[in-house]
C-alpha cells in the first residue's frame, strides 16, 4: 500500500514502454503529453498538466535514465 502522496515504482518493462511510445516518431508534444497523462491514468494517478509537458520532454532526451523517468512521473502524478 502507497502511503499518501507517493507514487508506485514503475516497472523497468513500463517505463521503456512508455519511453517507446513517446519517441514514435510523429507524435507532437501535445500528443506526448496526452499519452504521459494516458498511462499515468491507468494506473490510478491524476496528471499536473502544468508539469506533465516539461516531463515529457525530458523523458524524451536520450540521456534520461529509468530512474530519470520515474522521478519525472513521480512530479506530474496525483495520487487519487
Amino acid at each position: 500500500m502507497l502511503s499518501a502522496g507517493r507514487v508506485e515504482k514503475f516497472s523497468a518493462s513500463e517505463l521503456n514502454d512508455l519511453r517507446t511510445g513517446l519517441m514514435q516518431s510523429g507524435l507532437d508534444s501535445r500528443q506526448a503529453t496526452q499519452l504521459l497523462a494516458v498511462f499515468l491514468a491507468g494506473r490510478g494517478y491524476g496528471v499536473n498538466n502544468d508539469l506533465a509537458h516539461e516531463a515529457v520532454l525530458q523523458i524524451e532526451m536520450s540521456g534520461c535514465s529509468l530512474d530519470c523517468m520515474q522521478y519525472e512521473l513521480e512530479k506530474v502524478a496525483l495520487v487519487m
